[in-house]
């Protein structure tokens, strides 16, 4: 009886479930929201050739080392802002938000920087082929005031999910759609009397789409939030004396998603370098990914802050036997998910108008998504929900930099561009840090040694 109940104990009770489904649901379904504009603008440029539909791909890949980068400033904010939620203490809450803040800045000025001085050295970054490069850098142009728009939007809503505000970022992302959508339509293909600009319509649907979102999240964030009531002077605050106890936790989550995000561009090259068909092969499969990741996305994030608000309470007991059920629950959705994507990459794939080899190099990296996305699912709800919420920051960093730069960046490289193994192998390669990490998170989970207090608390 005792060994019965300790199973039901891990498996988490209603109270648990009931939360982070009131959180998870919400996310996930903003995620499904962001994941619906990319297949719109894969599907839309894909009419206009395998060259542009790369170019977009390739370009984006620098825009999302920024969006990761931001990411990383937003969930290393938000390890304290779950923790001092659950502390109710609201000044440091404010004082973590703001250093934030101004982490954002820097960051976006340094892309924007970037972007304007040097499109075509982003673009050789990832491609040799002269079409990709031309088509990239006028997207890139039009993408440079997205930079601040992005920075600030996303690490707003990051904040407010923490207390526990999910509904305003999902209203956000359901009018974004439509907005990016429409703009889209109008200007990829010069509807209503618009300019027809391609590949520069696609970038500008998306500018404007993000405006919107800027608007919408930061004008509730600064003047209407009630939980928070943090406002635009409280960006002046002095908040030195959190300083350490910010770096402390949040450098490392921006330096492993950093370095993550500049893994992920480095396979982005290891593509780009193999060929155009693969580009367009693997444009069609990342947005099969991103489907069916939404759940996994939601449950990451709930974990994240219930893990948070549990240890702002000081119940360390009750921490760990929560990451257990998250970890299963993980181990659930990953499955659930390989299914759907099993069941339905023969529709996916043949709805692209790319060319037929590009078509069979998708069905090949389906395959391999298949197994990768059960591993995946698992280590993304430990690394970027769990044990970041614990404080394990320096320790998952450490993870993310190793498996990635010793086994995944290496052998993918030396299976795509030396040994020439079949697309299978190519994209397992470039993917098994996901397997690896995820027998190794779970040692950490059993240790217990992930579970650390922060300056201030009992």
């Amino acid at each position: 009886m005792k060994k019965e109940w300790k199973i039901k104990e891990y498996l988490g009770d209603k109270e648990l479930y009931l939360k982070m489904v009131k959180i998870a649901i919400p996310i996930s379904l903003q995620s499904l929201i962001t994941v619906g504009i990319n297949l719109m603008d894969t599907i839309m440029l894909s009419k206009m050739g395998d060259a542009q539909i790369s170019a977009s791909s390739l370009a984006g890949q620098f825009i999302n080392l920024f969006m990761i980068c931001c990411m990383g400033i937003g969930m290393g904010a938000s390890v304290l802002t779950s923790r001092f939620w659950g502390m109710q203490d609201k000044t440091s809450l404010k004082k973590t938000i703001t250093i934030m803040l101004r982490f954002v800045v820097i960051f976006s000025s340094i892309f924007t920087a970037i972007t304007i001085i040097s499109p075509e050295w982003i673009m050789r970054i990832y491609s040799d082929e002269t079409p990709i490069i031309t088509h990239g850098i006028t997207y890139l142009k039009w993408m440079i005031p997205t930079y601040i728009c992005t920075g600030l939007s996303l690490t707003c809503t990051i904040v407010l999910r923490t207390v526990g505000q999910v509904r305003i970022p999902l209203y956000c992302s359901i009018s974004a759609f439509f907005v990016n959508v429409f703009f889209n339509w109008v200007f990829i293909f010069g509807k209503l009397g618009a300019p027809r600009m391609e590949i520069g319509g696609a970038a500008l649907g998306t500018l404007i789409a993000r405006v919107f979102e800027l608007i919408f999240i930061c004008g509730y964030f600064f003047f209407i939030d009630k939980r928070i009531r943090y406002r635009l002077k409280d960006i002046f605050m002095k908040c030195r004396d959190l300083l350490g106890e910010y770096i402390r936790i949040s450098i490392p989550v921006l330096i492993s998603d950093g370095l993550l995000a500049f893994g992920n561009n480095t396979v982005a090259m290891i593509m780009g370098r193999i060929g155009e068909t693969f580009v367009a092969a693997n444009s069609v499969t990342t947005v099969v990914q991103q489907l069916s990741s939404v759940l996994t996305t939601g449950v990451c994030n709930a974990s994240g802050i219930i893990t948070g608000h549990t240890m702002g309470e000081g119940d360390i007991k009750k921490a760990q036997r929560q990451g257990y059920t998250f970890l299963f629950i993980g181990f659930i959705i990953g499955c659930f998910s390989a299914l759907v994507i099993f069941l339905l990459r023969g529709p996916i794939i043949n709805y692209y108008d790319v060319s037929p080899e590009a078509k069979a190099i998708a069905w090949d990296l389906m395959n391999a998504i298949i197994i990768i996305n059960i591993f995946q699912s698992m280590n993304s709800i430990l690394t970027k929900g769990v044990l970041r919420a614990g404080g394990d920051t320096t320790f998952l960093m450490a993870g993310d930099i190793l498996f990635l730069w010793i086994a995944s960046i290496p052998l993918g490289g030396l299976a795509g561009l030396k040994w020439g193994l079949p697309s299978f192998w190519i994209y397992t390669f470039l993917k098994i840090d996901q397997i690896i990490k995820c027998v190794w998170c779970y040692f950490r989970l059993r240790s217990g040694k992930w579970l650390k207090k922060i300056k201030g608390q009992a």
